[in-house]
């Protein structure tokens, strides 16, 4: 079942009527309607490409959070070999929220790390929605010194709208956590590359993609809080989100400009979740290219890069 965001009911309304012929003409095969049906979906095709052509920051927003996009489980599905999954913080719990292990990516043997978000009410509770808890900061911690031990690149696949506020997080450290998380990005001497592939929210998605290059899918957002965060703090009215939205520059084009991401990743129109093979295929030649890259930097001229791409934030495209 396809789920429309709100600006897609113009398209809801096409398909619709298209399935709806063809649901007639199986019901009764004397029916010929395929030149009706044919129409609508090119008219439907074409209305996709406008809706897509120029998405307003708010939109995309949207499309980053569309339940049907593909989430890090799915990623890891397709795009890894011989996935071992690794567990445990080895001091309070397994956070589910965050997933990681050893695996190949072609012939290249790498430690994966991601939030997982789920895709159904069951395993999105499982999952917190994708909000990890300290336990799951000091998951990934344990996880990058081993890849660090072994000389192994790190991919971490970002999806969260940030880390989880509640008082047993609080209580058992987040913020410690994020911060050593965000610390240990910065130390290891190992590739490590980072991909927005949905959201990427506040010090929740930093203590991932604190890496030597950040690539985001072209529908993707990366801010230090949502719209409608800001939009209270700053309106006293969530419901400013689309002008939040605006000032944030959170989307993929204008993070480029700043800086904070190397590269776009293409989606397939209508969103990755419209074909969610090519958007996979896509993320998965840009991972091999960013780790081929940086394969050819010894230990100390990865650090080197890491800490310089983080102290010259901001200084591009403050004029734009």
């Amino acid at each position: 079942m396809t789920n429309y965001l709100e600006f897609e009911k113009p398209l809801a309304e096409i398909e619709g009527k298209a399935e709806e012929l063809r649901a007639m003409a199986r019901e009764n095969e004397e029916m010929d309607i395929e030149k009706e049906a044919a129409a609508l979906d090119r008219k439907a095709a074409d209305l996709l490409k406008e809706l897509y052509k120029d998405l307003t920051p708010w939109r995309k927003c949207l499309v980053a959070r569309h339940p049907n996009r593909p989430h890090c489980k799915d990623y890891i599905e397709a795009l890894f070999d011989e996935y071992t999954p690794l567990a445990g913080d080895r001091n309070f719990a397994d956070d589910h929220a965050v997933m990681g292990g050893l695996a190949r990516l072609g012939d290249r043997s790498v430690m994966v790390i991601g939030h997982e978000k789920g895709n159904d009410t069951k395993s999105r509770i499982e999952r917190n929605f994708g909000m990890a808890r300290p336990e799951g900061y000091r998951k990934a911690i344990r996880l990058m010194d081993i890849a660090h031990r072994f000389n192994l690149p790190v991919v971490t696949l970002v999806d969260t709208p940030g880390a989880y506020p509640g008082k047993g997080a609080e209580e058992r450290g987040q913020s410690e956590a994020i911060a050593r998380s965000t610390q240990k990005c910065l130390e290891i001497g190992v590739p490590l590359v980072s991909v927005v592939i949905g959201e990427g929210g506040s010090g929740g998605a930093i203590a991932f993609a604190t890496a030597n290059r950040v690539a985001m899918l072209e529908h993707s957002i990366y801010s230090v809080i949502s719209p409608e965060g800001c939009a209270s703090i700053l309106w006293k009215d969530a419901e400013k989100m689309r002008e939040a939205a605006e000032a944030l520059r959170l989307t993929a084009q204008d993070l480029k400009q700043l800086g904070v991401c190397d590269r776009i990743i293409p989606e397939p129109i209508g969103g990755a979740q419209r074909d969610a093979q090519s958007a996979i295929a896509g993320v998965g030649k840009a991972l091999g290219e960013m780790i081929d890259e940086l394969s050819k930097l010894d230990s100390a001229a990865l650090i080197k890069d890491r800490r310089s791409k983080y102290l010259q934030l901001g200084s591009k495209g403050l004029a734009a």
